[in-house]
């Protein structure tokens, strides 16, 4: 069985992330490719998409969550995800189990003794009538729910009732509450809806993606993978008996350190020498959060003490992290005065002068991305 250095790992991952070289690709297929975006905060993530596209425009995929092609909602981990809209009918269903499962457990207790089916009545009926914050719709419905938690109540309905956050929050340069709508209702507004789910009526139940789907298209986006990583990207369990119904579809290789691999046949495995340029990823970018063995992208743990810098085995947070020569090697923070926009770059180990002129100039370019009303004033490599 051949075997997969991990540098080779390393390689294929990348260019599976778009990380290896930008690609020229509309928003929405990119954001398809990828199997959507973490989208914990409403503008991080345009740095995941303009780190990985050519001639990223912030302002035109903005405008894709005005017009409901791109979606803000819980899905993968119970972790707010930007999808395409047809992503966000087709996966989230297969997730459910995901979401019910965190919020159950840090809520359950509190929801004892609640009529499921009820809150959700209640919830879509308060939402579709106008999108409401959370805590606003938690002292709405402990008004029909009287003697249980409106935090609790909120987040039970926002496990049963699938909700998106409408913009503006989560468009480009502008802010916004949190508020929520319920998924199918706020596509059934998309201008390109058939007449049959016109605004005002309920999109019928979606395709939802199959598991295989699912493990399928993780691999062409994360892979090569173990069992164990899908379903750290995804929080499903029980996936051994998917992955194994799709061995005759699938190639098998080990990595150094014994474990099996499993991939599509086609997809692209560079050589591991392949040269990787420096990337900057955003706080929750998911190359860092979809594996279970991180080491892929975070390097060897014996080398760096991750921990002290922000990276949490168990956590869906990630420091703003850079790439260097494919994996973690620094993380980065922007601040921005009247004099203009700073960049400070704090390495995990000393760079090459190449290094820091590649640092320096993607950094800049960063700058101009991120505040191009702005002049760049310095990049600093420490």
């Amino acid at each position: 069985m051949t075997v997969l250095s991990r540098r080779a790992v390393n390689r294929a991952t990348l260019a599976r992330q778009l990380l290896l070289e930008r690609a020229e690709l509309p928003v929405p297929t990119a954001v398809h490719h990828l199997v959507g975006l973490q989208a914990q905060t409403p503008q991080t993530w345009y740095v995941g998409l303009w780190t990985r596209l050519r001639a990223f425009d912030p302002v035109a995929a903005g405008e894709l969550l005005v017009g409901r092609d791109l979606v803000r909602l819980p899905a993968m981990r119970s972790t707010v995800h930007l999808l395409t809209a047809g992503d966000a009918l087709a996966v989230r269903p297969l997730v459910q189990p995901v979401v019910e499962r965190v919020t159950m457990g840090a809520f359950g207790r509190r929801l004892r003794g609640v009529d499921r089916d009820a809150l959700v009545a209640a919830a879509r009926a308060l939402v579709e009538e106008e999108p409401l914050a959370a805590a606003d719709l938690g002292r709405r419905l402990a008004e029909r729910f009287p003697g249980h938690d409106p935090a609790a109540l909120a987040q039970g309905a926002r496990a049963w009732l699938p909700m998106v956050q409408v913009p503006p929050r989560g468009v480009w340069g502008r802010g916004g509450r949190a508020l929520q709508a319920p998924l199918d209702t706020w596509l059934s507004a998309r201008p390109d809806t058939p007449l049959d789910a016109r605004p005002g009526t309920r999109l019928g139940p979606a395709a939802a993606a199959t598991a295989e789907d699912l493990v399928l298209r993780y691999l062409a986006a994360f892979g090569p993978a173990t069992v164990r990583d899908v379903q750290a990207w995804s929080g499903l369990t029980r996936l051994r008996e998917v992955v194994d119904g799709l061995r005759p579809r699938l190639r098998v290789f080990t990595d150094a350190d014994g474990a099996e691999l499993v991939d599509l046949p086609d997809a692209p495995r560079p050589d591991a020498d392949t040269p990787a340029p420096t990337r900057f990823l955003y706080d929750y970018d998911n190359l860092l959060l979809s594996h279970a063995d991180r080491r892929r992208v975070l390097g060897d743990p014996g080398t760096v003490d991750f921990a002290a810098h922000g990276y949490a085995a168990d956590s869906n947070l990630q420091p703003a992290s850079v790439l260097v020569d494919g994996t973690v090697a620094a993380t980065w923070r922007v601040t921005v005065d009247r004099d203009g926009a700073r960049l400070a770059v704090r390495g995990f180990r000393r760079f090459t002068a190449r290094e820091v002129a590649d640092l320096a100039a993607e950094g800049a370019e960063l700058l101009r991305f991120l505040h191009p009303d702005r002049r760049p004033v310095d990049v600093a490599v420490t």
